[in-house]
């Protein structure tokens, strides 16, 4: 794996996506050998030819995005697969009309447009299964032991197993309790640590993970210390739960692992250009939704009894009281008799036309005043009621600590996991939330606008 946007991401999508941008470009460079009667060499190099295919790849490209072709390269099903490409192309073709309409000059002509997209296609579609069968065992294939009882290695290896596209493998467990050969997520038990020197010598993994339960008295400090000096990659599960999942575990988090971090945030040079561009991007965001907001504002007024919008108390940086300002999605008698409560699935509450704004975050845009007053960032831990940051609190460790920052429209726990309405939501997206200000900068805000655009637009999330 690899950290690119302050995130681990694993080497296989990245590879694929290299070839297939070499796989796409060539089918239709091909294209135009195979249907032009003008010389193609002439269309590529003096006609605008290569920027032409380069739009054309560029929306393909975008397609395969938003059908998670990127996220999910273990081919399940090679009828999805099939699937999937077709709408991809289609997508293609659909862009390609938008560009004649804008400038005919960067429109691909009907022909190559045709057989370029039927070659890339079949390209793509033999290449994803020959790399998710074979190719993707070998390319970067981390292999990781799995050393000691703590639950954490439990779901370190249960994620390795779910998502393959990660280009981990469990190569088994040492010490945890159980006897060998019993069946584990990912693997299975090699034996104790008495054995742990023979396993490694015989497994030869790339990286050993160590997740004790009792650290002072069970940890075999001097044998890992000499495997650390024999060559030996060793993490802690804590730091390998977070490189492979994306998120800190409240499971194995330490004071002295946020004190002494080095990366821990936010820092004030981070805090400086994250201000400056959240007035730029939600002042250019005010002007541009102007026609879509006094359009939302008019459908509420109209199709329910209450004001437009929705104002209320929510907790900002530094634990200070702020008033956030959404579209009402719901009756205005909504907490008359609940009070403060989470949102559910179909809430009953919800509008008609709530459910709507709600789907495509229009309900959301008057957000872009509270970042204009310095109360919110675009990208941010999502702020919370005070009676619920107080019962919170007291029920989960480190939860103030998600105030050291300005709440976000949108976040990093947000384009990672489903609407929080449970305890254990809550604290799945906490450990999200402190490892965006654990790991806090401009790149992984453009990441996560990037996600959260492609999130949008498919209604993910939203409730």
């Amino acid at each position: 794996m690899i950290r690119l946007f302050r995130v681990f991401v694993p080497v296989g999508p990245l590879a694929l996506l290299s070839t297939e941008i070499l796989l796409i470009t060539s089918a239709f460079v091909f294209a135009t050998y195979l249907t032009l009667e003008v010389d193609p060499t002439v269309f590529l190099l003096y006609d605008g030819g290569l920027v032409r295919i380069l739009v054309v790849l560029a929306s393909i490209l975008l397609g395969m995005h938003f059908h998670d072709l990127y996220s999910k390269i273990y081919v399940r099903s090679r009828l999805v697969l099939a699937q999937q490409l077709c709408l991809v192309i289609g997508i293609a073709f659909l862009f390609q009309a938008l560009v004649g309409y804008v400038n005919a000059g960067l429109r691909v002509p009907i022909r190559v447009m045709v057989v370029g997209s039927f070659l890339a296609a079949a390209a793509i579609f033999a290449w994803r299964v020959f790399f998710s069968a074979y190719v993707l065992r070998v390319v970067a294939r981390d292999r990781l032991l799995l050393v000691g009882a703590s639950p954490l290695l439990e779901d370190i290896g249960k994620h390795i197993e779910e998502y393959p596209e990660t280009g981990l493998q469990v190569v088994g467990y040492v010490g945890n309790g159980e006897e060998a050969g019993t069946a584990m997520p990912g693997g299975k038990v090699l034996g104790p640590i008495a054995s742990l020197r023979e396993i490694i010598q015989a497994t030869n993994p790339d990286r050993i993970v160590v997740g004790m339960t009792e650290r002072r008295t069970r940890m075999p400090v001097s044998e890992l210390l000499e495997l650390r000096f024999a060559g030996h990659i060793i993490e802690e599960a804590a730091s390998t739960y977070e490189k492979v999942c994306g998120r800190v575990c409240l499971k194995e988090l330490r004071p002295s692992q946020l004190i002494y971090s080095g990366e821990l945030g936010p820092r004030r040079a981070s805090i400086f250009y994250q201000t400056a561009i959240n007035l730029i991007l939600s002042a250019i965001g005010v002007v541009a939704a102007t026609p879509i907001m006094l359009l939302t504002a008019r459908d509420v007024r109209l199709t329910s009894v209450g004001p437009v919008l929705y104002r209320q108390v929510r907790v900002g940086m530094d634990g200070i009281p702020f008033t956030l300002y959404k579209f009402r999605s719901m009756r205005a008698d909504a907490e008359a008799e609940t009070g403060a409560v989470w949102a559910s699935k179909d809430d009953p509450r919800v509008t008609a036309l709530g459910r709507i704004i709600r789907k495509l975050r229009i309900d959301e845009i008057p957000q872009l005043f509270n970042v204009l007053k310095g109360e919110m960032s675009m990208v941010g831990p999502r702020p919370e009621r005070p009676e619920m940051v107080e019962s919170l609190s007291e029920k989960i460790p480190y939860y103030r600590y998600r105030h050291c920052v300005r709440p976000g429209i949108t976040g990093w726990a947000q384009v990672n996991y489903k609407y929080g309405d449970t305890l254990e939501d809550v604290i799945q997206k906490l450990e999200y939330d402190l490892y965006y200000i654990k790991n806090m900068s401009l790149a992984l805000d453009s990441y996560i606008i990037f996600l959260t655009i492609k999130a949008t637009l498919l209604s993910r999330g939203s409730q």
